[in-house]
């Protein structure tokens, strides 16, 4: 069985597993249209549009509920 020669100070423990932690902010992107931040590769959920073509009529989803 494996067993270590030295013991592992607990700076550099803790620099190995401060990696598997990290945190990452979310990909945002500003919409062209109406300047919102929306995800990329997403239509936006304020105006509803994608690559410059309307894709879902926001003002008329908001009227029907």
């Amino acid at each position: 069985m494996a067993v270590p020669k030295k013991k592992v100070s607990s700076a550099r423990r803790d620099k190995r597993r401060s990696n598997n932690s990290k945190l990452e902010a979310p990909a945002l992107q500003i919409c062209p249209k109406c300047g919102e931040y929306k995800a990329p590769h997403k239509v936006c959920s304020n105006c509803g549009t994608y690559n410059g073509k309307t894709i879902i009529d926001v003002n008329k989803d908001s009227a029907d509920a």
